[in-house]
């Protein structure tokens, strides 16, 4: 519980560089870096996803609890994406790949006031699933690969 404490503390004392500036590239994910807000970012995404006709399923935002219980941390918000036909398709190929749905964008605001999009491709989310998924699951996640990276570009480029 003491090592719990000194940690919260610890969070709350350094401010925003705790997290800041910590999304990189890495295996299977794209790392979009933005000059917009992170409030910005978050609206635009939001509209990118429902200008694609996919649907906004999840969120879940680390910052907005903080802010809760009195602790400043840059904005961190997590959006699942995803829509009921595509579910029916991976599902057909696969169920085991339903534990995967829906697929997250990951917003995370920077030191100097900016935001990163980022996000695992479809393609590298359902890689596990091949074997049993076969072409069915590839040719979605293929598909998928595409509809994010359309809702991407539309958010980083809007305004």
């Amino acid at each position: 519980m003491r090592i719990f404490t000194f940690l919260i503390l610890l969070f709350s004392l350094a401010g925003t560089t705790a997290f800041a500036d910590s999304i990189s590239e890495r295996e299977g994910w794209q790392v979009i870096p933005t000059s917009k807000s992170y409030s910005d970012l978050v609206e635009d995404l939001k509209t990118a996803v429902k200008a694609e006709k996919m649907l906004l399923v999840t969120q879940a935002s680390a910052s907005a609890g903080a802010k809760g219980r009195g602790i400043t941390i840059p904005g961190n918000r997590i959006i699942g994406v995803y829509r009921n036909d595509y579910a029916l398709r991976m599902l057909d190929a696969s169920v085991a790949a339903g534990i995967e749905a829906p697929i997250r964008f990951y917003v995370t605001g920077n030191s100097d006031g900016s935001a990163t999009l980022s996000w695992k491709t479809p393609s590298f989310v359902f890689a596990p699933y091949m074997d049993e998924g076969g072409e069915a699951l590839s040719d979605l996640a293929s598909e998928l690969d595409l509809v994010f990276l359309t809702i991407a570009e539309k958010a980083v480029s809007s305004r």
